[in-house]
């Protein structure tokens, strides 16, 4: 993985004494960065829409659990429909990746993300596009009920139920660049529910096939959150790619020739990107533990809001 790259999430989650003085020269804009957040959050019009739309996001950059937490949520509903960005996807425009089930896009046109989510909820649809409120759209006319926004703390021009993820820990609370959030801490007053990790949901990680030495390969934010799930001493090598970067697969047989392994270890978002490699894959497999008050609170808001009945949106 590029030294910057390195050396920025070390800033945001590893802060050493030395990181401190990159995060002081860069002060400046981050403190620009995160008043111009302020102001765009509190002058910005929201559209409301004619169904319950539930946001799922963070303030700081990197993962959070968003997308195992959209997965857990929008299986509890039926005609949910799921809609995001599509970061890493070799596409432009709105995507239906899965209608209902029925997988329509392949991994490079859909994104890493948009695909696992295609994967684990048979029953829903996956809509992929740089504009929200077009994929909300279609997913209504598409019979949707209810639409969970992945990554949707920032799209502030959304009416919308908004879920905030945040860590249990925080070493560095500065905004970009010099810290990892997107907005000044405070901000998450805005929420309707902010989920602490720990304390409202909890990760539960499972190593499957993980029964012989392998390369741990892997494109996803802050790799070293991965470390405390890593089965001791089956791990002889590491290739690190930035989040969502796609791999080459001579550059990996190459590393496991390095590691001497025959397997690789590998997250599920990274997985739907490597099956048709034809290497022999263990996976990470990751759930999540959430308390019940959370769905009480998400059930609570989509009863009110089908007895209120919101107007049409704005034209």
């Amino acid at each position: 993985m590029p030294a910057v790259v390195t050396f920025f999430e070390n800033l945001y989650y590893r802060p050493k004494w030395y990181h401190w003085a990159a995060a002081f020269l860069l002060l400046p804009f981050s403190i620009l960065y995160a008043s111009i957040m302020w102001i765009r959050r509190r002058i910005v019009r929201r559209r409301r829409f004619k169904l319950p739309i539930i946001g799922v996001g963070n303030l700081l950059v990197g993962g959070s659990g968003k997308t195992p937490m959209t997965i857990t949520l929008a299986k509890r509903y039926e005609k949910a429909a799921v809609v995001l960005r599509g970061y890493g996807r070799k596409s432009r425009g709105l995507v239906v990746v899965s209608r209902w089930g029925r997988i329509e896009s392949d991994v490079e046109t859909s994104g890493d993300e948009a695909m696992l989510l295609a994967r684990s909820l048979p029953d829903a649809t996956i809509i992929v596009a740089e504009d929200r409120i077009e994929a909300i759209e279609k997913a209504h006319a598409m019979g949707a009920t209810i639409v969970f926004l992945d990554d949707a703390f920032s799209k502030v021009g959304i009416e919308k139920f908004e879920i905030l993820l945040y860590p249990a820990k925080t070493p560095n609370i500065l905004p970009l660049p010099s810290g990892p959030f997107r907005e000044f801490p405070s901000e998450k007053k805005f929420a309707d529910l902010v989920l602490v990790e720990g304390r409202d949901f909890e990760r539960i990680v499972t190593c499957e096939g993980c029964d012989e030495p392998m390369l741990l390969v892997t494109a996803i934010a802050n790799p070293q959150r991965l470390e405390p799930f890593l089965p001791k001493g089956r791990i002889k090598g590491r290739l690190i790619r930035p989040d969502h970067a796609w791999f080459d697969t001579n550059e990996i047989e190459r590393a496991m020739q390095i590691a001497g392994v025959k397997k690789i270890l590998t997250t599920q978002k990274d997985a739907v990107k490597l099956e048709t490699s034809g290497f022999d894959m263990a996976l990470l497999t990751l759930r999540l533990r959430i308390e019940p008050t959370v769905f009480d609170a998400i059930e609570r808001y989509v009863e009110r809001f089908d007895t209120q009945r919101p107007a049409a949106a704005p034209t």
